[in-house]
């Protein structure tokens, strides 16, 4: 069970004040415990690509992050930079104003950039940061993930009101049917919240606590 659960996680470290250290950290502890990938900032990229190289492990990173209110050609070049760079995975921030505007047609375009851009190099996830949204918002968005061509939908950026809820990830995994991946993100900090998240129907667990999940342990980290 702990090395499925590894293999579901993208070991994640997002905030502000990150140093090299940490960054060197967690990819040591993704190539030790297997994990799907590590999930930082662009500007660590590079540095995640040659300390994971001739390994499993993917580097993903975010683009539009955390607010998504770049333009949909901001987000193209910034996905475009970060493959470059040696990103695999991109989680893409919507543009959420618009999406609350019901301009459906410029969030569809802001994901198809994205999309377009890492087509063929890297895989797409899209962060609908559900703790904004109404029930219909949220089926909306996922709505508009799968018609953009994206791999996966995502619940949160972990850095906005709230994260993951097992009634999210049930409400996505319903929209997007069996064949999308589903992202929880933002709150799992044990393996028994691990194990409810994808009970409901997530494929990928988004996590700084990635090291206590499969230890059997809890952490304290909000993300």
């Amino acid at each position: 069970m702990t090395t499925n659960i590894a293999k579901m996680i993208d070991h994640t470290v997002l905030k502000a004040d990150t140093k090299k250290e940490q960054i060197v950290s967690i990819c040591q502890e993704a190539k030790e415990y297997g994990f799907a990938s590590v999930c930082v900032n662009p500007t660590w990229v590079e540095l995640s690509a040659e300390l994971l190289k001739g390994t499993d492990v993917k580097v993903c990173t975010v683009i539009g992050f955390p607010l998504g209110a770049n333009t949909p050609e901001t987000k193209a070049f910034e996905t475009k930079d970060a493959i470059e760079k040696g990103a695999t995975e991109v989680d893409m921030v919507i543009n959420i104003g618009a999406l609350k505007d019901k301009n459906d047609e410029l969030v569809e375009r802001d994901i198809r950039a994205v999309v377009e851009a890492a087509k063929g190099k890297a895989l797409t996830k899209v962060i609908i940061e559900t703790c904004l949204l109404t029930e219909e918002e949220k089926v909306r968005a996922c709505e508009l993930a799968v018609k953009a061509g994206a791999d996966y939908v995502k619940t949160s950026t972990g850095f906005s009101t709230g994260g993951a809820t097992v009634e999210d990830v049930a409400l996505m995994r319903k929209t997007v049917g069996p064949d999308l991946g589903v992202k929880a993100s933002g709150g799992v900090r044990d393996a028994q919240g691990a194990k409810e998240m994808i009970d409901a129907g997530a494929t990928r667990i988004g996590a700084s606590s990635g090291v206590a999940i499969v230890n059997g342990l809890r952490s304290d980290s909000d993300y």
